[in-house]
């Protein structure tokens, strides 16, 4: 974007159209953009490279994390895209309802399922990969030992081949909290039985890891997952295990606008490495979500003020901590480039000198860069944070209670390079107000607490 090279002028378009439309002003500081050409582009990669090395007729569901943007117009968008949705919540799964995503498109993840959630699950016909031996006997006595349920049902294994760069991220540990962990004492014994001893039981998921994981580790996941259906299959005598769920976990290039690696890599790689999952007997599920979005997302806030410290320059603005979560708190880990603008929304000139971008947050740390080369930034100027589409507007961090910031789709009616009557907006959420911040925090109840003797 702009100044520092990080994106063409189809962003810098709609950057000058939201700061000349108000969607970002003195009185709404911060908003969230989302491309949705580029949305529907990274939706076309996704199916495309599967279908390249599939066998004719193989069935792929391209389930979209949820997690990664809660926003129900995004997943209506994604299943106009024929997109499906992965779910680990009551609350994710209401959300794929409300944008109209069919039962049968949506899976259920989520490593503590209560019954209720269960239970509405397998009313609706949703997908259900069980976390744990207790969670698969909860499904004993709800869906009967021997009765097939309506719902495809199976069971998440952790493969425990090990992590990424990033800990917090990496599912398939020795310890992981996730799946049956395959490489304890009896446990695959325990697991093969498990299924010959439930018909009902035909699907198999693994989910190594996401941002940080290298191509090979997802893959390595996958194809132990394949040979243990294989396994499975061979012993029941009949294809039992018709349904391989790979997880999501492609990560993203946050360095430039390069998208590396990309759905085709991983594909081939897969297609490689797991040749048998791509013959057309086995039904595919893959649950991507950060790869889906974040290229096609920007935040744009305004500069408040510009201050020196001890002699560094410093941009506060209103992009911190509570919708950069990641960043501020593991910069190491999520860092973000910045591009700056002015007070009309146009790429910013001069001299590039070192700065840090602050947040409006009450707390020291509240930086998303930190000695960053920019044009000077003064109050009333913009910055930008792109590749922001997944997790930073769906996590948002109400410290300070600071409310959430609105969140626009735009597309531009031809090259965008003629600035604001090129580009169109739409409202995915509201800006919440100041009425609504106070009534989730209680606002109607100010007494409760006085009133107990």
């Amino acid at each position: 974007m702009g100044s520092s090279g990080v994106r063409v002028s189809r962003w810098d378009a709609a950057v000058r159209a939201a700061v000349g439309q108000g969607l970002v002003s003195a009185d709404r500081p911060v908003a969230g953009l989302l491309d949705v050409a580029g949305i529907r582009a990274a939706a076309g990669a996704l199916r495309a490279a599967f279908a390249e090395v599939g066998a004719d007729g193989t069935e792929v569901l391209h389930a979209f994390a949820v997690k990664a943007a809660s926003l129900v117009p995004v997943l209506r968008l994604l299943a106009d895209e024929g997109l499906g949705c992965e779910v680990a919540s009551p609350g994710e799964l209401a959300l794929a309802r409300a944008a109209g995503v069919e039962p049968a498109r949506i899976v259920l993840d989520s490593p503590a399922k209560t019954e209720r959630e269960l239970r509405e699950a397998l009313a609706l016909g949703v997908a259900v990969n069980a976390d744990s031996r207790a969670e698969l006997a909860r499904l004993d006595a709800l869906a009967g030992r021997h009765r097939h349920p309506a719902s495809s049902l199976g069971v998440r294994v952790n493969p425990q081949i090990g992590g990424g760069s990033i800990g917090a991220l990496s599912t398939a540990t020795e310890t992981s909290k996730f799946g049956v962990a395959l490489r304890d004492k009896g446990a695959r014994a325990w697991l093969v039985g498990a299924f010959l001893e439930r018909p009902w039981l035909t699907r198999l998921h693994a989910h190594v890891g996401s941002q940080g994981c290298p191509l090979e580790l997802l893959a390595e996941g996958v194809r132990i997952t394949y040979e243990l259906a294989e396994e499975i299959n061979e012993l029941a005598g009949r294809q039992q295990v018709d349904t391989v769920d790979i997880g999501g976990g492609l990560p993203v290039n946050f360095a430039s606008d390069d998208i590396t690696p990309s759905y085709h890599d991983y594909a081939r790689l897969l297609a490689a490495t797991v040749p048998g999952l791509f013959d057309g007997r086995y039904r595919l599920v893959t649950e991507f979500g950060r790869s889906l979005l974040a290229k096609s997302g920007a935040v744009l806030a305004r500069v408040e003020y510009a201050k020196t410290a001890g002699g560094r320059r410093i941009a506060v603005t209103h992009a911190g901590a509570q919708i950069a979560t990641r960043t501020v708190f593991a910069p190491g880990s999520w860092p973000l480039r910045v591009a700056a603008y002015d007070a009309q929304g146009r790429p910013k000139r001069g001299e590039p000198v070192a700065q840090d971008v602050a947040g409006p947050c009450c707390f020291a740390g509240d930086l998303v860069a930190v000695d960053r080369v920019l044009p000077p930034l003064t109050a009333g100027d913009h910055v930008v944070l792109p590749d922001t589409g997944a997790y930073y507007f769906s996590n948002h961090f109400a410290y300070n209670s600071l409310p959430r910031p609105g969140i626009y789709g735009w597309a531009a009616d031809g090259p965008g390079e003629s600035g604001e009557g090129d580009v169109r907006f739409a409202e995915v959420r509201t800006p919440q107000t100041m009425d609504e911040l106070v009534a989730e925090s209680g606002g109607g109840r100010a007494g409760a607490l006085s009133a107990l003797r």
